[in-house]
């Protein structure tokens, strides 16, 4: 069956650009948000484009999650947005008639060169960004303080050329995503969000449409850690992390290392030796693999999105979420210098969750 999906020709209401499954579920969250609101009619006029990666493992997951939106009644249109170096001048020039028409504009990462590309084109009077992560946070805040859009782990970090020549898109990105008279823009999150913009309107993610479509989850006796790609995108270094995974895993009779999908192969085998732990790479975002169940009674993550997300789409069930902080010890030479201010961040903020002291590492 071809990757794309639907009627090309049909003129659609709102347009979704999505690159990661984590997007797509919110995208379908805030749908659902706007169908209990009376807002919409179920299915009403969204077309859900996926700016597809190269990951394999991201891909297999959104493939999983484009099903689930077609089920509910969504268009979805596949763009293999990275096949080649024509490939994003095919995808843009294909879509540009669509965003002219488009009524609104919703995205997953307001960060992404390919989103903000896409925003210099489109007219929409509605733009809604949905939560990709803890990057929102930081969205938020430099929204609000006029700083040019950057990703937190990156930050202080000197622009290189790409930077440099994308910078005036980067920038028209910005002010398109700025609140005018002839322009609304909503932030759907459920991470906690301050220093809010004048004139953006924040909406509360609650997971309702996760929990209405999947669960209750069957909850076992034991533990579940979650992991994370801090190790991959230099944050912390690896050695430190695996030491402290088996030290929490064993504190805590954990058994599965449910593994984040941009975790390396061979990280996930040297921890499969090392701790004994059985590794599971899920073929949805977790949110939904946890509410499908079984589930751990108490599941272990570190600083990440899950310590917002889970509490939210395990609600009503027992299952315990903890948070492990990280150790300023763990963070490498390359790290930002504000990488610590912002992991301690993300655990401070996090609601419904119980948190342990970060592992020592001698």
């Amino acid at each position: 069956m071809s990757p794309r999906a639907g009627n090309p020709g049909t003129t659609p209401h709102t347009l979704a650009f999505v690159e990661s499954p984590v997007q797509l579920l919110n995208v379908l969250e805030w749908a659902h948000a706007q169908e209990l609101h009376a807002q919409e009619q179920p299915g009403a006029g969204l077309t859900v484009v996926v700016l597809s990666p190269t990951d394999p493992m991201t891909r297999g997951q959104l493939r999983r999650m484009a099903e689930l939106a077609r089920d509910e009644g969504h268009e979805v249109r596949w763009e293999e947005a990275r096949g080649g170096t024509t490939a994003p001048f095919r995808t843009i020039g294909g879509l540009a008639p669509l965003l002219r028409r488009a009524d609104r504009v919703v995205m997953g990462d307001p960060f992404s060169r390919y989103v903000q590309l896409l925003l210099t084109i489109t007219r929409a009077a509605d733009l809604v960004v949905v939560d990709d992560g803890t990057a929102t946070m930081e969205f938020v805040g430099q929204l609000a303080r006029g700083e040019r859009l950057v990703r937190w782990h990156r930050k202080g970090a000197r622009p290189g050329p790409r930077d440099l020549l994308f910078a005036p898109v980067s920038a028209a990105a910005r002010r398109r995503l700025t609140p005018g008279a002839d322009r609304r823009v909503q932030v759907f999150s459920s991470m906690p969000v301050g220093d809010t913009p004048a004139d953006v309107t924040v909406t509360s993610n609650t997971f309702a449409w996760t929990r209405d479509r999947f669960g209750p989850p069957r909850v076992t006796k034991g533990a579940d850690v979650v992991g994370t790609s801090l190790v991959e995108t230099g944050v912390v270094d690896g050695d430190r992390y695996l030491h402290a995974v088996g030290v929490l895993a064993k504190a805590h009779g954990a058994s599965r290392y449910f593994a984040h999908r941009r975790e390396s192969a061979d990280k996930l085998h040297r921890l499969a030796v090392e701790t004994g732990l059985e590794v599971v790479r899920p073929d949805l975002p977790l949110e939904l693999i946890a509410r499908r169940g079984p589930i751990g009674r108490t599941v272990l993550s570190f600083p990440s999105t899950v310590v917002h997300t889970l509490p939210l789409a395990l609600a009503g069930t027992d299952v315990r979420v903890a948070v492990c902080d990280i150790d300023p010890t763990w963070l490498t030479a390359h790290a930002s210098p504000r990488a610590q201010g912002f992991l301690s961040g993300v655990t401070d903020t996090a609601r419904g969750v119980d948190r342990l002291a970060a592992v020592s590492v001698v």
